[in-house]
C-alpha cells in the first residue's frame, strides 16, 4: 500500500479545489521552472533548478533524462538519491486529485536507480537503491532495493540482484 494522506472534499472534484491546497502563483513558478528543466540540456543546470527552486532533494551526479515530468504542484515532497538516472518523459507525482479527495505522498527513490522511458511513478512510493525499473512501467507500489520490476501492473521482471552480474538484455 502507497504511503498517502487522504484528504476529503466536498462540492466539486477535488482538482475544481486545488487553489485552496496550493497557491496559484506557486503553480504558475514551478510550471515555468519544470518546463525550463525538462528542455535543459545541460545535467547541472537542471539539477541546480530542481533543488534550488522548486525544492526537491536530488543526490549527486542524478541524471534526469530529457522531457522528465516531476510533480508541479507538489515537488519538495520528492527525493532521489545520487548517481541516479530518471528516463526520458518519465513522470513523477506527489499528489493524486480525485473527485471526492485528494492525496498527497512522498516520492522517495534510492542511490543507483535505474528508471526506465515513459514510467509514471505514483504518490507514496518508495524505490530502493540499485532498482531497475522497465520502461514504460506504472510505479504504484514501493520497489525493493536491487530489484527489477516493470509493467502494469508492476511486477517482479527478476529477482533482487544479490551478485555483480549484469543484466542481460532480452532476445
Amino acid at each position: 500500500m502507497r504511503k498517502v494522506t487522504r484528504y476529503p472534499v466536498e462540492g466539486p472534484n477535488a482538482l475544481w479545489q486545488i487553489y485552496k491546497t496550493v497557491s496559484p502563483w506557486k503553480g504558475v513558478k514551478n510550471f515555468i521552472c519544470i518546463q525550463t528543466a525538462r528542455y535543459c540540456p545541460i545535467l547541472s543546470v537542471k539539477n541546480w533548478i530542481y533543488r534550488h527552486l522548486l525544492g526537491m532533494k536530488v543526490g549527486e551526479h542524478t541524471a534526469f533524462g530529457l522531457m522528465v515530468m516531476v510533480d508541479a504542484f507538489f515537488p519538495e515532497k520528492i527525493t532521489i538519491g545520487s548517481n541516479s538516472v530518471i528516463g526520458y518523459n518519465t513522470t513523477i507525482l506527489a499528489h493524486e486529485y480525485l473527485i471526492h479527495e485528494y492525496r498527497l505522498g512522498e516520492v522517495i527513490i534510492g542511490n543507483n536507480v535505474l528508471i526506465g522511458a515513459n514510467t509514471t511513478i505514483l504518490p507514496g512510493v518508495t524505490i530502493g537503491d540499485g532498482a531497475v525499473i522497465a520502461a514504460g512501467a506504472v510505479v504504484h507500489k514501493d520497489v525493493a532495493a536491487g530489484a527489477f520490476v516493470g509493467g502494469n501492473p508492476l511486477r517482479e521482471l527478476k529477482p533482487a540482484a544479490n551478485s555483480d552480474k549484469s543484466i542481460e538484455p532480452a532476445e
